[in-house]
């Protein structure tokens, strides 16, 4: 075993020219930590001048919009982070002085010894997960799922490198990443964070990926390094039906065996920081697990840095709360990560530790962990973040070698799933249409975690210095003399010689992200009404597919010429291009070198046992074509199999995020469509402000506070029309999930629109005060109420439009038309 994990390290540092451009010239082997005895007794010297007060708070890190920098001096805390898509002001787009006069404040006030402090550094903590992706500007990175098909690993390290010395441009120390978790049911939401699904795969790019993030040696002397994480220990990926924070139910040794695999080579590498899962072993909550979290990370695999919690995780163990979870702390947790409530976790803390429900040992073991961590980082001699050397370098940021290196990713990633008749590479002077709705969408393109947590309500404009997948094909085949159309929907002006049409998973994190089955159902049926369309009048389809996951596709792959899997390729959308369009010669200008990572489905359940992982396999894991092997064409007579619901499916609109093809806005006098955007979107009249909250988990609900200062409204729209015609013959409702926070002080009313002037109208007030404030309901109001009151249903437009006048808050969770609704949630027509 330790051999192997030696080959793995070494293995980071085959020739890889980007690379080791970035690594110290004085050494290519990434060393593990020593703790040294000098380091010891400093850590020694500190905690004995040290109060319990100030000891817990080391252990404490709450999120930027509930931690002020008093909050920090007052209450000695050790950390702080920003959860996704929060950013120092509170709105997407934050410049980097503004992340670097937060990071400042933080930091001084740590360093502030008025309310007694010790004068201890605090830390910031950010999910920088494919690149700096909080950060407008910055490079996006094809996700883990993506650089796994590339199968190179000093590649793996080289992103690394760049992430590290973006993320230092903001004067943050910290990132967690990377991901270890070893992905076994595709239905995961979080699949896309994995790198494989086969362990030793992503041993090898974890320990790259700390490799790249940290430096050769961790001694963090070079410019623009900073702290990983590996997550999330563990057994995230085995869960039962792939459930998000599910349980996941095998033996230690088969645990370990399977999903545990990434933790030595990653501790190997010198992490220095990993985090707890949010997922059950055999029933019981990980981050209240001492066998998992002390016995076996801290003393069968020797980690010696610190164990940070999840987003509330603690919350979720037996017997605690958001607000108290002694027995967290006890199993091995040293720094909790506590968003919101982190002030009366902390006040219930000390109570425990001064009443030994939490050993003075087990305290000072966490703080000493955590104080290693930050001397070895050096945070007590860099100074503050602004006066860095790489702090406030916006060329870092985006840089044209940094935004190579992901367009190396992109193309290094691609699997050629088909190419019948030699449709690719498309040749010069080729009319070519460009379709579907990821073609010229770089949010689609880039997923999940960027610049909002889930990875939606972004435009364009959001993304400076990016290339869309359409721009990339536009030069690159106008440069062979070719001509390119977009089209939007299912037409075209000029009749091409060939199609290529992107489409795939709409954006989505952890728990929305979660599926019951892997059938890839297209949201947008424009893309599929295109598709048929040339097909019809044979004109050969180039199929690019972007997802987070491998998904049963038999029915595109088979209308489909060509088939390629783009995973999530981030910002540098040109890295298609280079592969799919060939030169002046007639040669690719690249090969497919991309192999699958992950076993790809025949089926979209287990036929045996829908508990469990597909079990039919299309393509195995290394699959891939490319332009050099001869190779017979894919019948294109895959069996096309179908999930079939019981009853009519629930039409989401939000559940977690906003649902394709929907979107969120917020609108008054001054302008009734403003884009929801980012964790803060407010009316131009500043009377109505929507933000993201957590309701149940984290930040899975709106919070709609209207503030009175005149009429303003909320509302869903779908970006074509959606017919509902069918719900409306089963009698469904529109059911909401939703929490009263403040009774409305005037009117509220609600309506389905359905193209001006077609609307229906129902009157809320006195619904919406009949509510007990604080309080989560799931009321239905039936489609026929809304039918009743004039709204065509072959057209919706807005499903949901709330207006009012006065002061009045309401938080949303779920929204969706359904007929599984009892009568006694249902609101009676008037």
């Amino acid at each position: 075993m330790k051999n192997r994990w030696a080959r793995v390290i070494h293995a980071v540092f085959v020739s890889s020219g980007i690379f080791l451009a970035m690594v110290p010239a004085q050494g290519v082997v990434a060393q593990s930590f020593v703790s040294s005895e000098a380091l010891e007794k400093r850590i020694d010297a500190i905690m004995s001048g040290m109060t319990l007060e100030q000891k817990v708070g080391q252990m404490v890190q709450g999120n930027i919009p509930h931690v002020s920098p008093e909050d920090v001096a007052r209450y000695h805390l050790g950390s702080v982070l920003n959860g996704g898509g929060t950013s120092p002001t509170g709105k997407k787009g934050a410049a980097v002085s503004d992340w670097l006069t937060s990071a400042d404040g933080y930091y001084r006030a740590s360093l502030n010894m008025r309310f007694g402090g010790a004068g201890i550094p605090i830390i910031w903590g950010t999910d920088a997960v494919h690149g700096h992706n909080n950060v407008v500007g910055a490079t996006l990175f094809p996700h883990n799922i993506g650089l796994g098909a590339t199968h190179d690993i000093a590649l793996v390290a080289a992103i690394g490198a760049a992430t590290a010395r973006e993320v230092a441009v903001t004067g943050l120390d910290w990132v967690f990443a990377p991901t270890v978790a070893v992905a076994k049911d595709d239905r995961w939401g979080r699949t896309y964070e994995s790198f494989s699904d086969d362990p030793d795969l992503v041993a090898q790019y974890g320990a790259a990926m700390v490799t790249g993030l940290q430096g050769t040696h961790g001694e963090w002397s070079e410019p623009g390094k900073v702290i990983a994480t590996a997550k999330h220990f563990v057994g995230d990926g085995g869960t039962f039906r792939g459930k998000d924070q599910g349980d996941t139910r095998l033996d230690k040794a088969t645990l370990m065996q399977l999903h545990g695999a990434g933790y030595p080579p990653a501790i190997k590498a010198g992490v220095q920081t990993v985090m707890a899962t949010f997922n059950s072993w055999n029933g019981a909550k990980v981050h209240g697990n001492k066998e998992l979290l002390t016995d076996v990370l801290k003393g069968d695999l020797g980690f010696d840095g610190f164990v940070i919690g999840d987003w509330n995780g603690h919350g979720q163990v037996k017997g605690c709360s958001d607000k108290s979870c002694p027995q967290a702390i006890n199993a091995g947790i040293d720094m909790m990560m506590v968003p919101e409530k982190w002030k009366r976790f902390l006040e219930n803390t000390l109570r425990q530790a001064r009443a030994g429900t939490i050993p003075e040992a087990r305290v000072n073991d966490a703080v000493r962990r955590i104080l290693r961590v930050k001397l070895r980082m050096g945070l007590f001699s860099k100074g503050a973040p602004s006066t860095r050397p790489l702090a406030g370098n916006t060329s870092i940021l985006g840089a044209p070698k940094h935004r190579e290196l992901a367009r190396r990713a992109v193309r290094q990633s691609l699997v050629l799933l088909k190419n019948n008749n030699a449709v690719l590479p498309l040749k010069k002077r080729q009319k070519v249409l460009v379709g579907g709705d990821g073609a010229d969408n770089i949010g689609k393109q880039s997923g999940g975690w960027t610049l909002t947590w889930q990875g939606t309500q972004n435009t364009h404009a959001d993304f400076p210095g990016a290339t869309s997948i359409y721009a990339g094909l536009k030069e690159a085949i106008e440069e062979v003399d070719g001509s390119v159309e977009l089209t939007q929907t299912d037409e075209w002006t000029q009749r091409p010689d060939v199609a290529v049409v992107v489409f795939g998973e709409d954006p989505y994190a952890e728990g929305s992200g979660d599926r019951a089955d892997l059938t890839f159902k297209d949201a947008n049926r424009t893309n599929q009404a295109l598709i048929e369309k040339l097909r019809a009048e044979n004109i050969p389809v180039v199929s690019i597919f972007l997802t987070g996951r491998p998904m049963y596709t038999n029915t595109q792959i088979n209308q489909s010429e060509a088939f390629v899997v783009a995973w999530l390729p981030g910002s540098e959308g040109a890295g298609i291009a280079d592969v799919l369009v060939a030169d002046q010669t007639g040669a690719p200008r690249f090969d497919f070198s991309g192999r699958l990572a992950f076993d790809w489905p025949n089926s979209p359940v287990n036929e045996f046992n829908a508990n469990l992982p597909v079990q039919a396999i299309l393509f195995e894991r290394d699959y891939g074509l490319d332009y050099q092997q001869e190779k017979i064409n894919l019948s294109s007579d895959l069996t096309e199999l179908s999930v079939e619901d019981d009853m009519l499916a629930p039409q989401v609109v939000f559940s977690g995020t906003t649902r394709s093809p929907f979107s969120a806005y917020v609108g008054d006098a001054r302008d009734w469509g403003v884009l929801v955007s980012g964790p803060l979107t407010e009316t131009l009249g500043g009377g109505l402000a929507v933000s993201s909250v957590d309701g149940m988990l984290q930040e899975d609900s709106r919070r709609i506070e209207w503030k009175g200062a005149g009429e303003s409204q909320f509302y869903w729209k779908a970006s074509s029309t959606v017919d509902w015609r069918q719900y409306l013959q089963n009698d469904a409702a529109l059911a909401m999930t939703f929490r009263v926070d403040k009774h409305p002080e005037g009117r509220v009313t609600q309506r389905i629109d359905c193209g001006y002037p077609c609307t229906g109208t129902v009157p809320m007030t006195r619904f919406f005060k009949a509510i007990p404030e604080g309080r989560w309901v799931r009321v239905g109001i039936p489609l026929r109420c809304f039918a009743e009151a004039g709204v065509d249903f072959s057209r919706i437009t807005s499903p949901l439009v709330l207006l009012a006048d006065k002061p009045f808050t309401v938080t949303i969770k779920d929204l969706r038309v359904s007929n599984d609704l009892t009568a006694a949630a249902l609101v009676a027509c008037k």
